[in-house]
C-alpha cells in the first residue's frame, strides 16, 4: 500500500486558496481541510477578523492538537489530503518544521489584486496582514528541508490555464491529474470553515475557475503602499514559479 499524500498548500488571503480547496476537494481521492489553524490563530491573536468568535468557538484552538491531526489518518480512507493554510496564521508553537510528512506547495498572487480584493472584505491596516513575507519565508524554509525548491504556482497561470496549470502541480506534488479539478458543485461546501458565510460569496457562486485577469488594479494613498511593501517578496516567489504544460 502506497504512502498516503498530506498536501500542504501555504497562501495568503484573497488569492483563489477557495476555488482551489474546491479544486481538489472535487477529486474522488482526495479529502480537504479548510484553515485548520485559523481558529488557534485567531484566539491568540485576538486579531478583530470578521465572525472571530463564531470561528474560535468552533474550531479546535490548540496549537499541538491541529498539527496531531493534520499530521494523522486522512479522514474517509482517502489516499490524498489536501490543506488550505496561511503562514501568517502560525504564530503559535507549531511552524511548517513541524510538518515534515507534508508535500508543500505555494499560492501566489499579485499584491495589487491582492490588496484590491481584501479592502472589500475587512480593514486592512498593515502589509503583514496579506502574509507575504511570512510566504517567502516559509518557501525557503521548505526548500532547505527538502534540498530542492518546492512548486510555487501563480493564481494568475491557473486563471489563464486552469488544465496546464494543474496538471503541472499535480505532476510536482506526486499525484495523478483529474479532470474533475476543472469543475465543482455551486454553493458553500461541507469542508467550509464557519468564516465562508462571509468570505466566500464569490467562490460559493461558481462552478469553477473564473477567467483570466485583465490588467493589475489601480492603487492610491495607504493601499498603495501596502501593495509595494509586498511586490519584492511577490517577486522572489513569483521568479520560482512553475509553468503550466
Amino acid at each position: 500500500m502506497s504512502e498516503p499524500t498530506r498536501i500542504a498548500m501555504w497562501s495568503g488571503p484573497r488569492n483563489i486558496s477557495t476555488a482551489m480547496m474546491r479544486s481538489f476537494g472535487s477529486r474522488a481521492d482526495c479529502t480537504v481541510s479548510d484553515e485548520p489553524f485559523y481558529g488557534a490563530f485567531l484566539k491568540a491573536s485576538g486579531e478583530p477578523h470578521p465572525m472571530a468568535a463564531e470561528t474560535i468557538s468552533a474550531m479546535d484552538c490548540n496549537w499541538e492538537s491541529v498539527l496531531e491531526t493534520q499530521s494523522g489518518t486522512i479522514p474517509h480512507g482517502k489516499p490524498v489530503w489536501y490543506q488550505k493554510h496561511m503562514p501568517h496564521h502560525m504564530i503559535g508553537s507549531v511552524t511548517i518544521r513541524d510538518m515534515p510528512h507534508h508535500h508543500h506547495a505555494f499560492l501566489i498572487r499579485a499584491p495589487e489584486r491582492v490588496v484590491a480584493s481584501y479592502r472589500a472584505k475587512n480593514e486592512l491596516r498593515r502589509a503583514e496582514m496579506l502574509g507575504f513575507a511570512q510566504l517567502r519565508e516559509y518557501f525557503d524554509i521548505a526548500a532547505d528541508k527538502a534540498g530542492t525548491a518546492p512548486p510555487v504556482i501563480d493564481s494568475d497561470s491557473i486563471l489563464a490555464n486552469p488544465e496546464g496549470a494543474l496538471r503541472t502541480l499535480c505532476k510536482r506534488l506526486g499525484i495523478k491529474w483529474d479532470a474533475a479539478m476543472l469543475t465543482w458543485e455551486k454553493g458553500p461546501h461541507k469542508e467550509d470553515g464557519v468564516w465562508g458565510e462571509h468570505w466566500y460569496d464569490k467562490v460559493n457562486a461558481s462552478t469553477g475557475f473564473g477567467k483570466a485577469p485583465g490588467p493589475l488594479p489601480e492603487l492610491d494613498g495607504e493601499y498603495r503602499k501596502v501593495a509595494d511593501q509586498c511586490r519584492a517578496d511577490y517577486e522572489y516567489l513569483a521568479a520560482r514559479a512553475i509553468k503550466a504544460a
